[in-house]
């Protein structure tokens, strides 16, 4: 099924889809028996070669075959925010994009373990590493700040077991986030670029520059649908005149 609406949408779109593969199931206990998953298999790494081999050149004899699907050979990322990830992405020799917008605690680490383990395969001859970065940008470092509380807001009320929609930003973060919470929220929200534009390229200079990656998505949970749009713009604007 993967297949075949990947393969769909590069066929309509070609050379414009990415596939991205995480092992986990993207939500809790009832989710994961929602889509019928035994929660004591992890059979992730066998279901990526599978579906390597739905994707690569055809095979007329095969008792499945993904149609359309076959013969695009669309390109599969391997998602992770720890180890497991970035070994089985060495392994099979396949891109590796790290959730360091929300993860970062292994990312050094990870991309170590994939840089120094990898193995060249009929789909990447080198490793190809992608890190994920918050950027929050606006004409005053004030008002990026303001905006950046969004997220905080979401990700400490998610970690206190009250997800919900995402939050209107606030004036005052402090009156909504516990100490110890802030410290954790922040530290999870370490991988970001904020402020006007001087600090926003400064930031994303760093990090680039830190971590070495070869392509960069950024990300930003900004409540304010013309504010994210504008975010975004001057990030564009910004990484495209970076050296």
């Amino acid at each position: 099924a993967v297949a075949e609406a990947f393969g769909t949408l590069a066929t309509a779109f070609p050379d414009r889809i990415d596939l991205g593969l995480g092992r986990a199931p993207g939500g809790d206990g009832a989710v994961i028996r929602a889509l019928r998953r035994d929660p004591m298999a992890d059979s992730f790494p066998q279901d990526v070669v599978e579906l390597l081999s739905y994707l690569g050149p055809a095979q007329p004899n095969a008792p499945v075959r993904a149609l359309p699907g076959e013969g695009t050979s669309v390109p599969v990322w391997i998602l992770g925010s720890s180890l497991f990830g970035a070994q089985l992405a060495a392994h099979l020799g396949l891109p590796y994009a790290f959730a360091s917008h929300f993860a970062p605690g292994d990312l050094d680490e990870a991309l170590a373990v994939y840089r120094d383990r990898f193995r060249p395969s009929p789909w990447l001859e080198a490793p190809r590493a992608m890190i994920a970065i918050n950027v929050f940008a606006a004409e005053t470092t004030a008002e990026a700040v303001f905006l950046r509380s969004t997220m905080q807001l979401a990700f400490a009320r998610l970690r206190s077991g009250m997800p919900g929609k995402l939050p209107r930003p606030t004036r005052d973060l402090d009156a909504e986030i516990p100490p110890a919470m802030r410290r954790a929220v922040d530290q999870a929200l370490r991988i970001s670029a904020v402020g006007d534009r001087g600090e926003v390229r400064e930031q994303l200079q760093a990090l680039i520059g830190t971590y070495r990656p070869d392509e960069v998505i950024l990300t930003g949970q900004i409540h304010d649908h013309a504010a994210r749009l504008k975010s975004f713009e001057m990030a564009a604007e910004i990484m495209s005149s970076l050296d």
